[in-house]
Order: structure tokens, then C-alpha cells, then sequence
């Protein structure tokens, strides 16, 4: 007996030997293939808060790839220690296909503002008295996800008030720099001295577009590199009174022409008095076009960020806009005494620059309030979406995966009855 149950394990291993490892990778590659391959770009899941905020956001880029591009540049300036950089916009020139991107990101940023502005007015919205919890709607929903103080004395039930515009996007702010190149960063005793303007802002400044309140320096020759310095060899001064027409050319935005027609119809107390059915149509409209600015500036985002550098703090939600974080002491996080107050720089992404302020979708306005036990049926939105979702314009494909519009949830006393 023990002979034949030898033999079967011996036979045993001699097969998992030859179809294990095989059947082990292709289970794995099965179930991770939709995630790294890319089969449904449009499908995005609910999106999930850190489990603790003592761990560090994840790398954008992993970090053998990161150690490996920093050898290569080393190796680089030891075989070459004076160069010319010849890539923009390292070389401190501009890109010239981000130009106009960067006008129409402006453009689309004021006209998302104005129409969250006139959509507030129709449909409010609320946010929690003790933590940053958001939810569009009269009434707020039940979900008790509040982490604020004391919530445990109130079994995380949030505590609901008025909230404002700011609660529909949020622009994080970033040092301005007036030079991106040749001074890349901002010193602890310069940050009373730099203003702080919104990264999407500083973003567009660097990518081309020229305010006069925030001046910054425009080369017209590329500059050198001597040892991994920066080194400008430009001698030819602008006058700071000249006009460029290269990048003060005015660009003008369909979309921000029609807002303001549909804010005037909005103004108009006679006509909405008159005609009720009016009302409902130009809301419509002004969401359809408060939609269109928001995905044309997240596009318009996306792109800028492939060419033009972006860090975030790996701990905290401070951001600055260059290819260098800045070196102020001002990161309060964890393990900030380790680091001596300084950021953990790192690449980010766009929802560092552009704070969507997810908040769950819902479906009938008019019905009871979201119920705690459903909340693994729900779906999520950025606040912008979810609120011209309310008022009247089409769910974008690339937010219906995330809102669950495909699951179907189930009454309050069928709960139960689900498995």
C-alpha cells in the first residue's frame, strides 16, 4: 500500500513538473490580463481612498524603471558632459503643438466654473460638517463613511450642510515660477516671496499661454547642459512691454461663446417666469456645455502632462508644476520629521492636478436617500459629472463602467434575499 502511494505521488510530481508552472501562468495572465492589456479602455472601476495615510501613493512609473532612466543619465553626462539640449520643452523652449492646448485648457477651466456656478443655483449640493465627504443632491445620502472627529460617537454618520462651488472641483495651488528651467525651484525662504496660483493654471503659463499678472521668462535659443547644470547662453534681452503675437494670439471657444448665451438666458427672470419648459431646456443645455468644457479640460490636462513635467508629495496633497519639486518645509504628513518637512516628490497624475471630488451616483433624485447596506451597489462620479448628470446632459461612456449603470440594485427589504 505504501509502495502504491508512493508511486502516485512520485507520478504526481512528475506531472505538475511538466504542466504546473504553465497552468499557474496562464491562470495568472487570465486574471490580470484585463488590467495590463488594456482590452476595454473605457472600463473603469469605482475608485478607492488609501487604506492608511501613513502609505505612500503609488508610483506612476515603477521604480526599476526610475533607477534605470537615472543611470542612463548619468552615464550620459560622463560621456558627454557639455550638450546641447535639443528636446523641447527641456531645452526651455515651448512645444508648439501645446500652444493652442494650453489656450483652449484656460478657456475650458473659466467656462467649467461659470456653468458649476449656474448649475448650483438648480441643484445644490452637500458636504459634511467634519470630514470632506461631498454628495450632490437635496438631501445626503446615508453611507456612513464619515472619518472625522467623533465619528465614532455617531456610528460614521455624516453630518450634512450646504456646500459651494469649491466643493465641485478642486484646483490644488503650486508655486509660480518664472523661469522653469533655469531656476527649477523654489527655496524655504523664498515662499512668502512666490505667489501660489492654481497648478492647472501654472500648467498652461509653462505650456504657452501668457497672463499678465503672472509674467514668466520665454527663451528663443535652446540652453545647454554643462555636468547636469543648466547653463543659458542667451544674451539677447526681450523688452517685457513688447507684445508676442505668437503667444498672445487670442483663441476663441465655442464652448465659453454658448455658456455665457445660456447664463444670459439663465439672468433673464421675465422669460423663465413665461415659459417653465425653457427653464429645464436651457439647464440642459448649460450642463451639456459645462460637461463638454470638463472632459475637453481633462483631455487638454492629459496631454500637457505627457510633455510638461508635473510632482506631487508622496504623503500629502501638495503639488508643484516643473521638472523639480520645491524644496519649502511645509509637508506636515507622515514621516515628515524624517525628511526634515520636506516633500517626497514623485510623479503625479491628473487627479492630483485636478481634485474630481468623487462622489456616488444617483439615480432617481426624487427617491429616498442612498441606503448604507446598497452601498456595494452604487457607483461613483466625479462631482462635476454627477452634477450635469442631475441637471439634464448624457452620461459620458467613459464614466458609465464607474457609475454601475449596469448593475441593478435591489430594494431595502431584498437585501437579504441577495447573495
Amino acid at each position: 500500500m505504501q509502495r502504491i502511494l508512493v508511486s502516485r505521488i512520485s507520478h504526481l510530481k512528475r506531472v505538475y513538473g511538466q504542466f504546473g508552472p504553465n497552468v499557474c501562468l496562464a491562470t495568472e495572465r487570465s486574471l490580470t490580463s484585463g488590467a495590463y492589456e488594456g482590452d476595454d479602455p473605457l472600463y473603469a472601476d469605482v475608485p478607492k481612498p488609501r487604506r492608511d495615510k501613513s502609505e505612500r501613493k503609488p508610483y506612476l512609473t515603477p521604480m526599476k524603471i526610475l533607477i534605470q532612466r537615472a543611470k542612463e543619465e548619468k552615464e550620459a553626462r560622463k560621456a558627454q558632459p557639455c550638450r546641447l539640449l535639443e528636446h523641447p520643452p527641456d531645452n526651455g523652449l515651448l512645444v508648439p503643438e501645446l500652444i493652442d492646448v494650453a489656450h483652449r485648457v484656460y478657456q475650458a477651466r473659466e467656462s467649467l466654473l461659470l456653468g458649476s456656478s449656474k448649475l448650483l443655483q438648480v441643484i445644490p449640493i452637500q458636504r459634511c460638517r467634519y470630514c470632506y465627504e461631498v454628495h450632490v443632491g437635496r438631501v445626503g445620502h446615508e453611507i456612513r463613511t464619515c472619518t472625522g472627529p467623533k465619528s465614532g460617537f455617531r456610528s460614521a454618520k455624516h453630518v450634512w450642510r450646504k456646500g459651494g462651488i469649491q466643493d465641485v472641483v478642486f484646483f490644488p495651488k503650486s508655486f509660480h515660477l518664472y523661469d522653469r528651467v533655469g531656476k527649477p525651484r523654489v527655496g524655504h525662504d523664498e515662499r512668502f516671496r512666490v505667489p501660489r496660483i492654481p497648478a492647472i493654471l501654472e500648467l498652461c503659463i509653462q505650456a504657452g499661454l501668457d497672463l499678465e499678472k503672472y509674467p514668466t521668462k520665454r527663451r528663443t535659443r535652446p540652453v545647454y547642459s554643462i555636468e547636469g547644470r543648466i547653463v543659458d547662453f542667451e544674451s539677447v534681452k526681450i523688452d517685457e512691454n513688447s507684445d508676442c503675437t505668437i503667444f498672445n494670439s487670442p483663441v476663441h471657444s465655442d464652448a465659453g461663446t454658448k455658456t455665457e448665451q445660456l447664463v444670459d438666458l439663465t439672468n433673464d427672470g421675465n422669460l423663465l417666469d413665461k415659459v417653465k419648459d425653457s427653464v429645464e431646456e436651457s439647464t440642459r443645455e448649460l450642463s451639456i456645455v459645462t460637461l463638454e468644457s470638463w472632459l475637453e479640460m481633462t483631455r487638454g490636462v492629459k496631454k500637457m502632462m505627457e510633455k510638461y513635467g508635473v510632482k506631487t508629495c508622496g504623503y500629502c496633497p501638495e503639488i508643484q508644476v516643473g521638472a523639480k519639486g520645491h524644496k519649502v518645509r511645509m509637508c506636515k504628513a507622515s514621516k515628515h520629521q524624517s525628511r526634515n518637512g520636506l516633500h517626497a516628490w514623485q510623479e503625479a497624475t491628473i487627479d492630483d492636478v485636478v481634485g474630481p471630488n468623487y462622489v456616488w451616483h444617483v439615480r432617481d433624485p426624487n427617491d429616498t436617500a442612498l441606503d448604507n447596506n446598497l452601498k456595494r451597489y452604487y457607483g461613483k462620479a466625479p462631482a462635476v459629472v454627477e452634477l450635469c448628470v442631475q441637471a439634464g446632459a448624457p452620461v459620458p461612456d467613459q464614466y458609465k463602467s464607474m457609475m454601475r449603470l449596469d448593475v441593478v440594485p435591489p430594494d431595502r427589504d431584498e437585501v437579504d434575499l441577495v447573495a
